[in-house]
């Protein structure tokens, strides 16, 4: 039994607000990793196909034991440069996706990067209008979109995306988009929610919460998530520290606490700009 809560996507869909997250992970560990974070009662697994472990986070969902039903799994389209991305591209490449998994559907499906200079994510989307409404996934979205990239979405196609995944944490609290996703009812999910261990950890004020309430920086950090009203997704092969992140469900962190975490934003990407990253 998972002590994880939901949170009611979109088109009705339940979602576990905290999941696994298994980018950097390679294929032959995958399935070790998120067996770990099965067993731990993780019931959220996000990969992609740019990962290259869907392989092996299949055979995990398929030695666990789990009832289908009672998992959610994210994979992503990578809408890399070397395709011309027509509906018969995406169609395969999604057929690809549940291959490598071993699944007859995903929870959620995102595009990886909006890469707007390339101005081919409406066909993308209008064809994952079509995998949502055929069953083969649950919900739809996106992930790495800024608010204009959201609202042409919005605009031009017919289901509102159920998730938008980016990177976020309390370096990177992305207040504009988390306000414009809540207007629209879209989730948010954070990537690197802990900051890739780049010395987030480590920040003296997130260390003072932490030991306020008997429990790791980590443990801190994703409760602040959690209260913020993010769905989240921490990576980690290490046994104790899966089981660390999941560990926090029985704290509370009060309102002096949010307030320091909110003067730590300094709008600091760890990763690409949205706007302007494509992979050529």
């Amino acid at each position: 039994m998972s002590m994880v809560p939901s949170i009611t996507l979109n088109n009705g869909v339940s979602m576990p607000q905290l999941g696994f997250g298994v980018w950097q992970v390679p294929d032959g560990e995958a399935a070790k990793a998120v067996g770990t974070a099965l067993e731990a009662g993780y019931r959220s697994i996000d990969t992609a196909a740019i990962y290259a472990n869907e392989k092996g986070t299949g055979e995990a969902v398929a030695a666990s034991g789990i009832a289908r039903e009672e998992l959610f799994v994210t994979t992503k389209l990578w809408n890399s440069a070397s395709v011309t991305w027509t509906r018969d591209a995406v169609l395969r490449e999604f057929d690809a996706s549940l291959d490598r998994l071993g699944l007859d559907y995903v929870d959620l499906y995102l595009i990886h990067w909006p890469r707007p200079m390339r101005d081919d994510h409406l066909t993308i989307y209008r064809t994952f209008e079509e995998i949502a409404e055929s069953g083969r996934a649950k919900a739809i979205g996106v992930s790495n979109f800024l608010p204009e990239h959201l609202k042409r979405l919005l605009d031009e196609t017919s289901v509102v995306p159920a998730v938008n995944q980016i990177e976020l944490h309390p370096r990177l609290q992305q207040a504009e988009s988390r306000t414009f996703h809540a207007q629209a009812g879209i989730a948010t999910e954070a990537w690197s929610p802990l900051g890739q261990g780049k010395g987030l950890l480590e920040v003296p004020t997130i260390a003072a919460i932490a030991r306020k309430h008997g429990r790791t920086p980590a443990q801190a950090v994703l409760r602040w998530h959690l209260q913020l009203g993010n769905v989240v997704i921490p990576k980690s092969v290490t046994p104790s520290r899966i089981r660390e992140n999941i560990d926090v469900f029985d704290f509370e962190l009060d309102a002096d606490d949010m307030a320091a975490f909110a003067a730590l934003d300094e709008s600091e990407r760890l990763g690409p700009d949205p706007a302007t990253f494509d992979d050529n």
